[in-house]
C-alpha cells in the first residue's frame, strides 16, 4: 500500500516548515525536513564547508519511500530550486506509486520577506540562517516549475490559513 507526497518548496525563509507541520498534523502524514537531515548529517563532525544537499536529499527520499511503501502519506519540506532536487522526489513516487503534489510557496513583497527572514531563529548550530544576499542568489538561479504545481503567496495568511488552503486542495484532488 502507499501513500501520498506533498513536497513544500521555495526559498528559505517562505514558511515552508511552519506550513508543513500544519499540514502534516491535519493530515495525519509523516513530516520530513531537508534542514533537519542536513543539521544531523552536519552535527556528525563534517566540515561545515563540506556540501550535504545532496546527502539530505537523498536520506530523505529514502525515508520518504520506506514511508510511502508503509501506506503513510508524507509532507516534504524543502527549497527544490531545481530540477536535480524535485527529481528526487519524481523518484520516490515512481518506485512507491505514490501520487505526488508540489507546492510553491512564495513571497510576494520582498521587504515583508527580508524581515521575516532577518527575524527567524530554527535553533541550527551547523546549517545556520542564509542571508538576504543568498536568498537573492537563490532566487535568481531557481529553475522554473516542468512539473503541475500549486503556487501560495504566503505573505498575508498565516500558516494555518495556508495550510487549511492546501490540505482543502488535498481533499478535493
Amino acid at each position: 500500500m502507499t501513500g501520498r507526497l506533498v513536497v513544500l518548496s521555495g526559498l528559505p525563509g517562505v514558511g515552508k516548515k511552519s506550513i508543513a507541520e500544519v499540514v502534516a498534523a491535519r493530515t495525519g502524514s509523516v513530516h520530513l525536513s531537508i534542514d533537519e537531515v542536513e543539521e544531523s548529517i552536519l552535527a556528525c563532525g563534517l566540515s561545515p564547508r563540506w556540501p550535504v544537499g545532496v546527502a539530505a536529499y537523498e536520506a530523505t527520499r529514502a525515508m520518504v519511500e520506506r514511508n510511502l511503501r508503509l501506506g503513510h502519506d508524507v509532507v516534504v519540506d524543502a527549497v527544490n530550486d531545481s530540477e536535480g532536487a524535485r527529481q528526487t522526489w519524481r523518484t520516490a513516487a515512481a518506485r512507491t506509486g505514490a501520487h505526488i503534489d508540489f507546492v510553491h510557496l512564495e513571497i510576494s513583497v520582498a521587504h515583508e520577506h527580508e524581515r521575516r527572514l532577518s527575524e527567524r531563529d530554527r535553533g541550527f548550530t551547523y546549517v545556520g540562517e542564509p542571508t538576504w544576499s543568498d536568498v537573492q542568489r537563490r532566487r535568481a538561479d531557481y529553475a522554473a516549475w516542468s512539473d503541475a504545481v500549486w503556487e501560495f503567496d504566503t505573505t498575508a495568511p498565516s500558516a494555518d490559513e495556508v495550510a487549511v488552503a492546501i490540505t482543502a486542495r488535498l481533499d478535493s484532488t
